[in-house]
């Protein structure tokens, strides 16, 4: 099996199983490939889950890429955030996991630690532009967006409070939009 067919086999199976504390043994067994074919292609079971993680995001990424621009930007804002919250109650914790890694600088990280911020905030920063915020403010908008949907998720994931997210990623929207009419 190829090293795409495996990570996204991987990806297909967490998302109907979540991550939990699966070994790499019983992560091959389940998506029909051998311990050993993970590891010459991900190094280790924390290597595939980095690239996992990598995976969604850019995943994410390309999703926001290819949202109806004639839609509302308050519409085209709020099908992100549903998509992502959906994303997240799978992903999430692996994601916050393996950020804690990146901060640690551990080795399986160094690729990921690459894609947490830097590639979001160009995209963001055109999303800000086209909702109307000066373009000598958007990558500060941007930066605040997405370190602000974080700790949103980072409450869902805790908290279990998808009503109270939403609101505030909600008001998070009204404040960027009156920050662009103002």
């Amino acid at each position: 099996m190829s090293r795409e067919t495996l990570l996204t086999d991987a990806i297909q199976y967490f998302a109907k199983n979540g991550i939990g504390d699966a070994s790499l043994r019983s992560i091959a067994t389940n998506i029909g490939t051998s311990h050993r074919m993970l590891i010459y292609h991900f190094g280790s079971r924390e290597g595939l889950l980095a690239e996992v993680v990598r995976t969604v995001e850019a995943q994410q990424r390309e999703l926001l890429a290819t949202l109806d621009n004639e839609v509302p930007i308050e519409e085209l804002s709020e099908r992100f955030w549903r998509q992502i919250t959906e994303a997240a109650l799978i992903y999430g914790p692996l994601f916050f996991e393996l950020s804690a890694h990146a901060m640690q600088d551990l080795p399986h990280t160094e690729a990921l630690k690459a894609d947490l911020i830097n590639v979001w905030l160009p995209p963001l920063i055109d999303l800000c532009i086209r909702a109307g915020l000066p373009a000598d403010q958007a990558p500060a908008y941007a930066r605040l967006g997405l370190a602000a949907s974080r700790g949103l998720l980072f409450d869902l994931l805790l908290t279990g409070d998808q009503t109270g997210v939403d609101e505030a990623s909600a008001l998070l929207n009204k404040l960027f939009y009156a920050g662009s009419v103002g």
